[in-house]
């Protein structure tokens, strides 16, 4: 939680003159995060900020937990883009694992690693716009000093009825589709380096991804089999679902963006669109319908053989974002 009890490796002042001092100034730092990030009250009964840990009201069916982490000079150029833009992409890519269950949140914490003097007030007003976006609460925290920024985002989210869906679920013969088109956080990124404003659509694209929430949401409710969120790119978040079914695909059509490349569509991540599957056409469009969501685009069939892996009859190259560890 966001009080004293982790305070103690974040400094305020490098040469503090006394342990009391710092003691002080973390308390002052403390407070100052609580009042940012806590946008609205807790519920009765619920404990968010200021305990050794948050307490929250019974759930309702599953209980689905993910963690993020955001790396500043890795998943966001520190060069062009601020603090508050590393807030806000950590929460919304944290979210968006929520979304590709068909989880609804019910609270983020947050874990920041920064060296002294960071500006964490402003780091921590991009993740709080971000969590009432996305109506949820920062419900607790940690912070220590290190040589980099980075933000850690544990999420925790409910499914009614037990019915989180799962990347493993693809049948044969259900038709595969994705919640948008493809490739504008990558071509965000791009322009962004060659000088384009950062309200450029497709550069807040990249600083501001958006999770699939209620997208996520509604299409569990109508019967989808399969989800995942395309945060690695299509050329391999796709083969990871076919994967985890034990199926094979046959991809009929990439939905490339305005702006955007085929190759950044197929590889270029961090999208956070939805990729899944569903043998139940009609009753996926009368749900975005009553729902009023953008109709999601069809790309292809999902087969029964486990190394049928094409794109217009070739081959897919497994290709995407992976971290070189």
């Amino acid at each position: 939680m966001l009080e004293s009890h982790y305070s103690t490796a974040v400094s305020l002042e490098s040469n503090a003159t006394s342990n009391e001092a710092n003691a002080r100034s973390e308390d002052v730092l403390i407070h100052r995060i609580a009042s940012i990030v806590t946008r609205r009250p807790p519920k009765r009964g619920e404990i968010f900020i200021g305990d050794d840990a948050a307490v929250l009201d019974s759930f309702a069916g599953q209980v689905v937990m993910s963690v993020d982490v955001c790396v500043y000079g890795v998943h966001l150029d520190e060069e062009l883009f601020t603090l508050e833009d590393l807030g806000f992409k950590a929460v919304t890519t944290a979210l968006s694992d929520l979304a590709a269950m068909g989880a609804r949140p019910r609270g983020v914490v947050l874990g920041v690693v920064a060296p002294s003097g960071t500006d964490l007030d402003i780091l921590h007003r991009g993740a709080a716009t971000a969590a009432t976006l996305c109506d949820t609460d920062i419900v607790g925290g940690d912070l220590t000093t290190g040589t980099g920024v980075s933000v850690a985002v544990t999420v925790v989210g409910e499914c009614p009825g037990s019915s989180a869906v799962l990347r493993s679920g693809a049948l044969p013969g259900d038709s595969i589709y994705v919640s948008g088109s493809l490739g504008r956080s990558a071509a965000g990124l791009r322009l962004a380096r060659a000088g384009a404003s950062k309200d450029d659509p497709l550069v807040v694209a990249h600083r501001h991804p958006w999770p699939r929430l209620r997208e996520g949401w509604n299409f569990r409710l109508a019967g989808v089999h399969a989800m995942m969120d395309l945060s690695d790119g299509l050329g391999l978040d796709l083969h990871r679902l076919a994967d985890a079914s034990g199926v094979g695909f046959e991809l009929d059509d990439v939905p490339v963006a305005t702006g955007a490349s085929l190759l950044e569509a197929l590889s270029g991540g961090e999208d956070y669109e939805l990729l899944f599957t569903t043998a139940d056409e009609e009753r996926l469009r009368e749900r975005c319908d009553a729902q009023n969501i953008r109709q999601p685009l069809r790309i292809g069939t999902i087969v029964s053989d486990p190394l049928v892996r094409t794109w217009r009859g070739e081959a897919l190259v497994r290709e995407g974002w992976q971290h070189r560890l």
